[in-house]
């Protein structure tokens, strides 16, 4: 069964730093990807920043030059790093990997709730 755990988030006043992690258990096929997608209210899903096995990046262009993505390959995790944190980046954040079998296989976290206050 897979399992994606996600921890870090909470409160922070705006220009405040706050560290996302998210460990993965049960995949047997290989990771292509892993990353961190945000939903704000009333808003669709969006992606956050995510990181390819080989450690290439890619950053949506309101985070980029403020959180860090990285991984963990041989633990299955992903961490973001979020820094100079505005009000604006309020969402529930999910995980996200992507593994490769015979098809494409998806997985999200449960979410965890990211509040930045002005």
């Amino acid at each position: 069964q897979v399992r994606l755990v996600e921890s870090g988030g909470g409160l922070v006043q705006a220009g405040g730093s706050l560290r996302l992690s998210c460990a993965a258990s049960g995949i047997v096929f290989r990771i292509k990807a892993m990353g961190w997608y945000r939903q704000a209210p009333g808003k669709q899903r969006e992606l956050v920043a995510d990181i390819t096995g080989l450690g290439n990046t890619n950053y949506a262009g309101s985070v980029k030059g403020r959180f860090t993505i990285s991984s963990d390959n041989a633990k299955n995790m992903v961490t973001l790093q979020m820094n100079s944190l505005k009000p604006e980046d309020t969402a529930v954040y999910y995980c996200n990997i992507k593994a490769q079998g015979q098809r494409e296989y998806d997985y999200w976290g449960q979410g965890i709730q990211v509040t930045v206050s002005s």
